[in-house]
């Protein structure tokens, strides 16, 4: 097998587009291992609510990059960056071909983009922290969107963690947050080919719909209650502020009831998916697929790129 057939396959776009269904069906294809790149899916015990499939789904492709973190563990866009990248290497190391799979936007871009992280003081971080304890997340990201409005609208304004992070870059370097981002138009690292996978509101939103349903009918509440009594799993924490366990956190302290919970599980889907349309879609690099098109369509449209 040549250099040129180990190049990496990344899959992107929206939650629910049906990325690890097109992942596994190219690791068969082009005999490749699986490299995660969704954020709260490095989380041990979030399987329902993050769509995680079970090892059977997997279907004998190995996959790295889940179940590495503790749900109590704050996700580090930096330690995923240095893992993935020697996940990425040992795979083409072993002769075989990485298939990149996720829409975590800003863990996309740390793998296929030689990202050099702004520097961190905690000391910095602390005061902001310290004033976001004060004030609230809502004023807080006002006070981010008057010193950079980019980078406000960008991040969530319910996000406390990016809203301090982005305010502590700023002061630390004297630049715009975005400015510490590599342009999306660089050559990807590896020389990756990045697949998106396009959709429709009319296609996706009936999915994000079903799909939640179903993760409430196979026992989502049930595993959160699990990861709060066994794992420490707690809403202030990372892995507690991601769509779904957020929800279901509140309805178990009864700030929500379950309707309401599943309801706003399925408004913060599509409040995400928007974002992650908007993020990729700047990105002139990936070769757009329809999601909607039968499996194999999508193999023989993803070889006319890959090959």
């Amino acid at each position: 097998m040549s250099a040129t057939d180990l190049t990496p396959i990344a899959v992107v776009g929206p939650t629910a587009a049906g990325k690890s269904a097109l992942s596994i069906a190219l690791a068969h294809k082009y005999d490749g291992e699986i490299i995660n790149v969704d954020s709260m899916q490095l989380y041990r015990g979030m399987d329902i609510g993050t769509a995680k499939l079970s090892v059977a789904e997997r279907e004998g492709i190995p996959h790295h990059q889940l179940d590495v973190l503790d749900v109590t563990e704050r996700a580090s866009v930096a330690r995923y960056q240095k893992e993935a990248v020697a996940d990425v290497e040992a795979v083409m190391a072993r002769g075989r071909r990485p298939i990149l799979v996720g829409g975590s936007m800003l863990y996309v871009q740390s793998l296929i983009d030689d990202w050099q992280f702004p520097p961190t003081d905690p000391t910095v971080r602390a005061r902001y922290e310290a004033r976001l304890a004060e004030i609230g997340i809502a004023a807080l990201h006002q006070e981010l969107a008057a010193v950079d409005a980019a980078a406000a609208a960008k991040i969530e304004d319910q996000d406390p963690r990016r809203t301090v992070r982005a305010l502590e870059v700023i002061e630390l370097t004297g630049k715009p947050f975005q400015a510490s981002q590599p342009p999306i138009n660089a050559p990807a690292r590896w020389g990756t080919k990045i697949l998106g996978l396009e959709t429709s509101s009319e296609w996706l939103n009936p999915r994000i719909v079903k799909r939640t349903e179903l993760m409430f009918a196979k026992g989502f509440r049930e595993e959160v209650a699990l990861l709060v009594a066994e794992h420490g799993l707690s809403a202030d924490s990372t892995a507690g502020r991601a769509i779904g366990y957020a929800q279901v956190l509140a309805a178990m302290s009864g700030d929500l009831d379950w309707q309401e919970a599943q309801e706003r599980t399925v408004t913060g889907t599509r409040r995400y998916v928007r974002r992650q349309r908007s993020w990729f879609k700047r990105d002139p690099r990936i070769h757009w697929l329809p999601a909607a098109a039968e499996s194999s369509e999508l193999l023989r449209l993803a070889a006319l790129f890959i090959n």
